[in-house]
């Protein structure tokens, strides 16, 4: 049974936006911070961003600091990634995890849950 899924991937001019979503079960999304990652081909997995508990702290990738927002609905279990200003090197696998920790961190070692993830494709 997946604890993580995500949504909202697609396709998607440059230039346009996107926001995807990752619902968690309780016991999964209680207490714990989230994150957001992706891959695209070829390429190692890349942090995107990271938020605490509490909603009050955020950490940004460079590749998307000024265009990409990290947010959290803790009534709902979700946590959202608001994308714009995409560019076709954003073109990848989008994936959301959980870190058994309150606070947000960028270290990928850390997320113990990852959803299956969701492919965004930006075309010139």
């Amino acid at each position: 049974q997946e604890q993580l899924v995500e949504s909202g991937g697609g396709l998607v001019q440059a230039g346009g936006s996107l926001r995807l979503s990752c619902t968690a079960s309780v016991r999964t999304f209680v207490g714990n911070a989230m994150g957001w990652f992706r891959r695209a081909p070829g390429k190692e997995r890349e942090f995107i961003a990271s938020i605490d508990w509490s909603g009050s702290r955020r950490l940004d990738g460079d590749s998307v600091k000024g265009r990409f927002t990290i947010s959290r609905d803790n009534a709902m279990n979700t946590v959202h990634l608001q994308m714009n200003s995409l560019k076709p090197e954003d073109t990848a696998v989008y994936y959301c995890a959980v870190r058994h920790s309150p606070y947000a961190s960028d270290d990928i070692q850390t997320y113990v849950q990852w959803g299956p993830g969701t492919q965004v494709t930006v075309s010139s």
